[in-house]
């Protein structure tokens, strides 16, 4: 059985028909074309597929697409300026070599910016503990906690 779908995505109404199985992620890469979001495990255990919905940090491959109805998603394509201005989150992670293969960064930076929206300075302690839900197997998080910490100060000055 089918159901329709309406949600605000990357600030962009969007509606659609789809199997009510679906999963968000699914719908995300699929229906919408918006690759970014990643799938990496398909049980939530590796967050390469976390997007915000309604402000807050949420793996994609965790719930139904129907689930998410009426809300506000952003993606890792949502979160650069519309002239493409990078993200201070991105910025940090480029700047501090973040990343290696790039498979884990887009919920890496997304889990990231909503850590620091709820913690403006975080401790070292605090960055490592909100990633447990994201896997990397190239970096050995290092760097990534590195840029988290670097593009603390830019986001609480709005940048």
């Amino acid at each position: 059985m089918s159901v329709k779908i309406s949600m605000q995505v990357n600030g962009k109404a969007v509606s659609a028909e789809v199997p009510e199985r679906t999963l968000l992620v699914s719908f995300i890469r699929e229906t919408l074309g918006l690759t970014g979001t990643h799938v990496g495990c398909d049980t939530g255990q590796c967050g390469a597929c976390t997007i915000h919905i309604n402000g807050r940090a949420v793996k994609s491959c965790n719930i139904l697409a129907m689930q998410a109805e009426g809300a506000s998603l952003t993606t890792i394509e949502g979160i650069a300026r519309a002239d493409g201005t990078l993200h201070p989150m991105q910025e940090a992670f480029r700047d501090n070599h973040g990343l290696q293969c790039g498979f884990c960064t887009p919920g890496m930076v997304m889990s990231a910016i909503d850590l620091l929206k709820n913690t403006p300075n975080p401790s070292e302690a605090q960055i490592r503990e909100q990633l447990d839900g994201n896997i990397c197997r190239c970096t050995g998080y290092h760097n990534i906690v590195k840029a988290i910490a670097a593009a603390a100060p830019k986001m609480a000055a709005g940048a």
